[in-house]
């Protein structure tokens, strides 16, 4: 086959700017440190490399909501463990005020501590996050959670948020709540169950009291009917047999017999009654509706009747007894919370470590797909160097051979 001239030319001289451009495509990418530069270098490790890259975006705001949930979570759960030990403290208070050896300058001074630690108390309730949003006033974060009037009538204590919780998003899949709002932690805690006597026929009732409150509670919960009301009625009838009977009148279900003497304390169910009555009497009473408290409230209250009520005997025991309760369930509703922000805080710690392996697991792909290998590279620049330094060298000893050099 003949090759003409033009085509030794055109072959040699491609041959030259392909080692040419191989050369400057290694030599960017042993400047940039990344072998794929541009699309047109290799257009299926191009859309793999977007793909990473926004996976990695995605973890990397995953991990940053990750942080500020967890920093909000931690001080939450700081806020309520200060809170819980004022209440203690307050139900320390409260215990030494029932003692019956304090005088009533004593019981008006704890009054006044009790004071300070509602005081307390109602500041960590209002407690701000770094950008000044209210931690417990749900959705309304952007107005004070609780404000206080001791003047106002009935409740004294106000909340001002709502019942909004909202949740991070720390994965594709897993959102974790940030918040939970007062209403729930702080409003919704349940007042003492109690009773309320009456008609009585016949009987004179001397005392009519809970004093046991675990067993009364326990009845309370096994038999109160929110749908019924006229089954929260009963009806305590001296028997002939001289017996006391517990008659549910709504239902007329026997719910207990006791033996029973005349102005004689007699427990039944957690209440004790002292009765004068005889055979064929009746005392009807009331299973009082379940109630909610704001825990600052009921330290207002107990402080009040410590330091303005001449409270004493059953009186003082009752006030005492109630907020003791709400000091309690208002602590258990605390300790609730903390174990949910401590449940929270591990699955936070765990998305968290879950992310990194996927970060480190994507990085790692990307960089196999656009990084140099600078050895690999270094190889690849030498040998192209070669092959483009003969090239240049050879090309003119061939352009340049003729029969008439041989002749």
């Amino acid at each position: 086959m003949r090759i003409s001239t033009n085509q030794l030319y055109d072959q040699n001289i491609r041959a030259i700017m392909d080692n040419q451009s191989g050369l400057a495509q290694t030599q960017e990418a042993l400047s940039t440190g990344k072998k794929l530069n541009r699309p047109s270098d290799d257009p299926v490790g191009a859309a793999s490399v977007i793909r990473l890259t926004e996976q990695l975006d995605k973890l990397s705001q995953y991990q940053r909501n990750n942080d500020l949930l967890t920093n909000a979570l931690e001080q939450q759960e700081t806020v309520l463990s200060n809170i819980h030990n004022s209440l203690q403290e307050a139900r320390t208070k409260a215990i030494q005020a029932g003692s019956g050896i304090m005088s009533d300058e004593d019981k008006r001074a704890i009054g006044v501590e009790i004071e300070q630690i509602r005081n307390e108390v109602l500041d960590l309730m209002n407690t701000q996050d770094a950008n000044g949003n209210y931690i417990f006033a749900g959705n309304q974060s952007q107005q004070q959670a609780f404000t206080f009037n001791p003047a106002a009538t009935g409740t004294a204590v106000a909340y001002n948020g709502d019942a909004g919780a909202t949740d991070v998003r720390l994965s594709d899949s897993v959102s974790v709540q940030r918040s939970t709002s007062g209403q729930e932690i702080f409003e919704n805690v349940l007042a003492r169950h109690n009773f309320t006597v009456g008609p009585v026929v016949g009987a004179s009732v001397e005392s009519a009291k809970v004093s046991e409150q675990g067993t009364f509670d326990n009845f309370y919960d096994n038999n109160y009917d929110p749908l019924v009301s006229i089954n929260n009625n009963y009806q305590l009838e001296v028997l002939a047999s001289g017996q006391l009977q517990l008659t549910n009148t709504g239902t007329g279900a026997v719910v207990d017999t006791v033996d029973y003497t005349s102005t004689e304390p007699v427990t039944i169910k957690g209440m004790s009654f002292t009765l004068d009555a005889a055979p064929g009497d009746t005392v009807d009473f009331s299973l009082n509706p379940p109630e909610k408290k704001n825990v600052a409230e009921t330290l207002h209250d107990l402080a009040n009747q410590l330091i303005n009520d001449n409270l004493s005997g059953d009186a003082l025991t009752e006030a005492l007894n109630d907020a003791l309760v709400g000091l309690d369930n208002g602590m258990e509703k605390i300790s609730l919370e903390r174990s949910s922000l401590g449940g929270r805080l591990n699955v936070a710690e765990s998305i968290y470590e879950t992310n990194l392996d996927l970060e480190i697991s994507a990085k790692s792909a990307r960089s196999a797909i656009q990084d140099t290998d600078y050895a690999e590279a270094s190889a690849e620049f030498a040998k192209q160097e070669t092959a483009l330094s003969a090239a240049l060298a050879t090309f003119p000893k061939v352009s340049n051979l003729s029969l008439f050099n041989y002749i």
